[in-house]
């Protein structure tokens, strides 16, 4: 259901583009989806794997504490920075893997204590399954969402259409899927029994934050997006206190707190960076060459490794120019 909603909007902001021409809309949804099939299917692995993470995420959450799984599921941001390397050859800074290392360390504690039998669980769930679950969803979360980014910054479709392309894929799938494993119940009692507000919530927030998560795979990257998210680790503990009774110990509050760490360590410049390493040079100040009265200033020199202020901008300028 959440693949159906995604994809309704999309093609209502496809429409909106179109300026509500019918016939445009047909003909360009022609032209994108059939006669240029080849990139239509390259959809299919990322759409796959998707529906799969879906389901994995269910597992996982049914074995785990709502917080436990928050933390571990971080693990996505690694094996995003993993693929990135390997697919997108993209090179990642000394701190960024000082973060990540920071990253699997907190995850670790987080796991040991919940191995340790940290605070009461219910009795049908299985931690195993549950960490088993989310390393497997985190890793076909990583390759899907480098392969997405390769494919939306690779190309001149909007993010829009690429979602459509989704979540007709996502349709089909989940409803194969479906009459697979529920065919005869869905049948007996209807498509939408067991539809309560609490689900609509969920379908909601899959459908429409998936959306979000493109917007920001095609104008940031999908490093960043991974670590932003892990700052829902603290609301989702919050909640978890409140609603469910969640025991938070020193081992956990520790584990927590270095992936939060690791979050800031990461979103750190890289000028500000430069100066912490070297304070010497801070605490000197520059030699700063002095003009003579009215004489104009020597032009700026410019080192043999570019700006390393602006340079790590230019290729996300460069890929916003190419998409517009």
């Amino acid at each position: 259901m959440a693949e159906v909603l995604k994809g309704l909007t999309c093609l209502l902001l496809l429409f909106a583009q179109k300026r509500g021409n019918v016939k445009h809309l047909v003909l360009f949804l022609h032209e994108a989806v059939l006669v240029q099939y080849v990139d239509t299917l390259k959809l299919a692995v990322p759409s796959l794997i998707y529906t799969l993470q879906n389901n994995l995420q269910y597992v996982a959450i049914s074995n785990l504490p709502a917080a436990t799984f928050q933390v571990t599921y971080q693990l996505k941001i690694l094996t995003t920075a993993l693929f990135s390397v390997l697919m997108l050859n993209r090179s990642l800074s000394r701190l960024q893997w000082v973060s990540l290392l920071l990253l699997f360390t907190g995850v670790a504690i987080v796991q040991a204590q919940q191995a340790g039998g940290g605070g009461p669980r219910p009795l049908d769930q299985n931690p195993g399954a549950g960490l088993a679950a989310v390393v497997a969803s985190c890793l076909s979360s990583g390759f899907a969402g480098v392969y997405f980014e390769k494919i939306l910054k690779g190309s001149s479709g909007s993010v829009w259409l690429r979602n459509l392309q989704l979540g007709l894929f996502g349709t089909a799938l989940g409803l194969v899927g479906l009459w697979w494993a529920e065919g005869t119940a869905v049948a007996r009692r209807g498509f939408f029994f067991g539809y309560t507000p609490a689900v609509w919530g969920v379908v909601l927030n899959q459908a429409f934050g998936g959306l979000l998560v493109a917007v920001v795979v095609k104008y940031a990257d999908n490093i960043l997006k991974g670590f932003a998210t892990s700052l829902s680790i603290v609301l989702s503990t919050v909640a978890s206190i409140r609603l469910f009774g969640f025991h938070l110990d020193p081992l956990f509050a520790l584990g927590a707190g270095l992936v939060i760490g690791a979050v800031y360590l990461y979103s750190l410049p890289r000028g500000a960076i430069k100066a912490i390493a070297s304070p010497s040079t801070s605490a000197s100040g520059p030699c700063i060459h002095q003009q003579p009265p009215g004489q104009p200033p020597p032009p700026p020199q410019l080192s043999s490794r570019g700006d390393h202020i602006t340079e790590p901008f230019l290729p996300k300028l460069l890929t916003k120019v190419k998409g517009s």
